[in-house]
Formats: C-alpha cells, structure tokens, sequence
C-alpha cells in the first residue's frame, strides 16, 4: 500500500487480502484497519458496516475478473479462442492471490462464508452466471445453429472451470485450471 492511496481504498486493499487468505469470518475489523494502516473510525466513515465492506471487496473482485477478462478477450482472434480466454483470465486472475497463500475462488471462498440470501451471494452467482453467459455467446459464434446443445456445452464448461478452480485452490497452485483449458479444447475441437 502506498501513502497516496486514499483510506477507503487502503481498507479495501487490507480487506482483500485478508479476507481471502484468514476467511471472511475470522477477520475482524480491528485487523483490517491495522493491515490497512488506518483508524477505526476511518472504517466507518468510509462503510457502514463490515457487511457493505464484503459487498465492496466482492464487487472489486469481480471487476478485477472483469479487467483480465477484458484483456485476454481483445487478444482472441477467434471464437473458440474467445472462449478459451474465459479459462484464461481464471488463471491470469488466479495470479494476484499467490502472494496471499492461493485458496481458489475469492468469491466463491467469500460466498461459503455468507448466509443464504446475502447480497453477497448473489454478486457471486451473477460472476459465476457471467462466466456462462460468456461461454453460450462465444459458442454461438462457433455453432449458431446448435440450439440447445450449446446452452449444455456452456454448462459443462462452467462447471469444469469451477471445479478446476476448486480443486486449485486446494492445490494451492493453477496446474488443475490449466488441464480444465486443455479439457475445454478439446471439447471445442468435438462441437
């Protein structure tokens, strides 16, 4: 962290870090601040609650995602590269948690911890139904007249890359992610 970054983001940095790496349940306030380097009263002028800065830290995660995505997806040439770029940006994102011990999806991780109708978890399974969405669009663009068959295939790559994520995280390296992608294209290669 650096002295030009303003309170609210110094909190959401410490935030992201130690949510992801202790759990958002076993990471109080007062740990957040002293990562973050600032009061507790600058908490919360900056958040409500703890719960709104989850909701930050999610959302942030999710346009972190967004950004790599975004990246990987201006250097695919072709549909079926466009879609391997969704695997892509998984592993690309997967980087900025090494420093912090991988554990697999933030957000997933984050959501586990949620209870059952929290915001939260529902920014989480919008990631996850994007992710999806990707897949159908850039499938369509292989396959146009597939149908129902493409909305089957997306599914099936959304759940291998989750779970590759998964088993990642309890890898605490991106070797699974990188089989799911090789798994995927072939899979491609089959539609």
């Amino acid at each position: 962290m650096t002295d030009r970054m303003t309170a609210k983001d110094r909190l959401l940095e410490a935030a992201a870090e130690l949510f992801y790496s202790q759990g958002v349940g076993a990471t109080g306030i007062d740990a957040i601040t002293a990562k973050a380097g600032v009061a507790k009263m600058s908490l919360y002028n900056n958040f409500e609650s703890k719960a709104e800065l989850v909701n930050a830290y999610i959302q942030r995660r999710r346009d972190e995602w967004r950004a790599v995505y975004e990246v990987r997806l201006a250097q695919a040439k072709t549909p079926q590269e466009r879609v391997l770029a969704v695997f892509d940006s998984y592993v690309d994102h997967a980087e900025v948690a090494y420093a912090w011990g991988f554990r697999g999806c933030g957000l997933l991780n984050a959501a586990a911890e949620l209870p059952i109708g929290d915001p939260g978890r529902a920014a989480v399974a919008a990631q996850k139904d994007e992710a999806e969405h990707l897949f159908k669009t850039h499938l369509r663009e292989i396959r146009p007249d597939a149908g129902p068959e493409i909305d089957a295939t997306a599914e099936h790559l959304s759940f291998l890359l989750e779970g590759a994520m998964q088993r990642a995280g309890l890898d605490g390296h991106d070797a699974r992610l990188k089989s799911a992608r090789k798994i995927a294209l072939t899979i491609l290669e089959q539609l």
